[in-house]
């Protein structure tokens, strides 16, 4: 189980944990995807410490950090999240990766602060490709449904195992992070116990408001390198979703990686870390 470092108090409510994994070179900041932690992420941030000194987060309400006392989940509040760990950090030419949620986070952060970022590196973003935000809502929205059904206890470690490894997305998460997920992702009693540190009702939220932020109407504004990548085998944001993003950015480039998904950074750390030392280690 990964212990964070540092507990920043953000100017917009929660606390977020964050994990510095060191490294030598400029600092690279991983956000992590919904409903997941930012230790999952360890293992593509162990094959680019060479390069880069890593820093993971646990976004708002996931992992150790801590629910918003208000309750609000806009998407333009992960990145202020974000921006506040970089000043708390006094980090600057700093480098990003982003996974879904984590991606979005990143362009609005470089959006709300030009400049922040020396490249960003995002696999597939979530963002509504229009300069019309969709509305937010759960009604229709299978993603923010399904986070209200998730299950939040297991008697023991195995069976959450059991649980997880037998169904999508995660029988599809390679065994490294799927454990990482499990033990980062759950609190565990001194009986042994585990329960759900996301809670459900947060993790909807955050779903209900994917698509109604406005960073494709700003994509234009993002003058840092960005490299987008998808999963070939993505319906919903694969690649005809990424090359209409790819059109609207000033300096960007698309990889797709065959074989995967949308978990493609936890499907296949390796091959990820490698396309992300590629693109930003220039």
């Amino acid at each position: 189980m990964l212990i964070p470092d540092y507990h920043v108090n953000t100017s917009t409510g929660p606390t977020i944990a964050i994990y510095d994994l060191g490294g030598s070179g400029p600092p690279l900041l991983l956000a992590h995807a919904t409903g997941l932690c930012g230790a999952v992420l360890s293992p593509i941030a162990a094959h680019l410490r060479d390069n880069f000194s890593c820093v993971l987060i646990d976004e708002r309400a996931h992992g150790n950090s801590t629910s918003p006392p208000d309750g609000n989940f806009d998407w333009h509040l992960f990145a202020q999240d974000i921006l506040d760990v970089i000043d708390y950090l006094d980090l600057s030419q700093v480098y990003g990766f982003g996974h879904s949620c984590g991606g979005a986070s990143l362009l609005l952060a470089e959006e709300a602060r030009p400049h922040t970022f020396a490249a960003l590196y995002c696999y597939e973003p979530v963002i509504f490709p229009s300069d019309t935000p969709m509305p937010p809502g759960k009604d229709g929205n299978h993603l923010a449904q399904g986070a209200l059904r998730r299950r939040t206890s297991f008697p023991t470690r195995q069976e959450a195992y059991d649980n997880f490894s037998s169904k999508e997305p995660f029988n599809k998460f390679t065994d490294e992070c799927l454990d990482l997920y499990i033990d980062n992702g759950f609190w565990k009693t001194p009986k042994g116990t585990l329960h759900l540190k996301c809670d459900r009702k947060d993790e909807s939220a955050v779903y209900s408001l994917g698509m109604s932020h406005d960073a494709y109407r700003h994509l234009h504004e993002v003058s840092c390198p960005v490299t987008l990548a998808c999963g070939a085998e993505d319906v919903f944001l694969g690649p005809d979703v990424q090359k209409i993003f790819l059109d609207r950015l000033p300096d960007a480039q698309l990889e797709v990686f065959d074989g995967l998904g949308h978990f493609g950074p936890v499907q296949d750390p390796e091959r990820i870390a490698m396309s992300i030392l590629n693109a930003l280690a220039k």
